[in-house]
């Protein structure tokens, strides 16, 4: 259900309140619908928190209507990173899930994106148009050239993902030079995936976002994380900004123009 574009507002997080707003959002769909948890979440209070967000920048999409003071007006959020923002030796959040060797030895300006959710009654209308026009003047301002990170499937079954992970992997493995590798026990998925891919029940199983990403040029790295915590099945989402650029404006102009 769309809302109404002259409600929103997109902008990044200026203080602890406009952060607090955005776990609050993350509580709601990370832990309360699709069951995840960690170690920093904070149920007294629904927070869904980690470590990296002192470091992240969040931006925001606000619905002007809706209580602020309640932290309820964020009603979409994406979590940011710039590679150049990283202190030497630091790791990217993915960088527990994936080896990002290739990207970092590719000395492209790297942006990680993450935590990307959306309210469950602005899903289907113009909240991602929003939150992606928002993204791209990120990324031009800051000179981002690859865009990359973590994309979920609901659920911890890597069989039962059979068919859409085969089809990521079949159609849309990053090239060589930008292809990451997933880490841990079922990150080569030689086990599970089918020798053949029903590519219409692939794309229905998929899910929107990395549906989303693909139309617009993204590729998959190698293998999965299961994550156990977030009760998701993980791959690495991998997007040169170049190439995105025209198809995002096309996909657009498709879509809302």
């Amino acid at each position: 259900m769309d809302q109404g574009d002259r409600h929103f507002t997109v902008r990044l997080a200026q203080n602890a309140r406009d952060l607090a707003a955005a776990q609050r959002l993350r509580y709601a769909v990370f832990v309360e619908e699709l069951g995840a948890n960690g170690p920093l979440v904070d149920h007294a209070a629904r927070l869904e928190c980690d470590g990296f967000d002192a470091v992240f920048d969040h931006l925001l999409l606000i619905d002007t209507r809706r209580d602020a003071d309640s932290l309820e007006d964020v009603v979409g959020v994406y979590r940011l990173l710039p590679g150049a923002r990283l202190d030497a030796g630091a790791q990217f959040y993915s960088e527990g899930e994936f080896d990002l060797t290739p990207l970092r030895a590719s000395g492209k300006a790297l942006l990680e994106l993450g935590r990307s959710c959306v309210h469950p009654d602005y899903r289907g209308g113009s909240a991602m148009f929003h939150l992606w026009n928002a993204l791209g003047d990120y990324v031009l301002r800051h000179g981002i050239e690859v865009m990359f990170g973590a994309a979920s499937f609901a659920g911890t079954d890597v069989a039962a993902l059979a068919q859409p992970l085969g089809f990521l992997h079949q159609c849309h493995l990053a090239p060589e030079g930008l292809r990451a590798r997933a880490i841990g026990p079922h990150a080569q998925l030689a086990e599970v995936l089918p020798a053949a891919v029903d590519k219409r029940a692939a794309l229905v199983a998929t899910p929107a976002l990395i549906k989303a990403y693909l139309r617009l040029g993204g590729f998959v790295g190698e293998g999965v994380f299961v994550d156990h915590a977030f009760n998701t099945t993980d791959v690495l989402v991998v997007m040169d900004t170049g190439a995105m650029s025209a198809r995002h404006k096309r996909y657009y102009e498709r879509r809302y123009g």
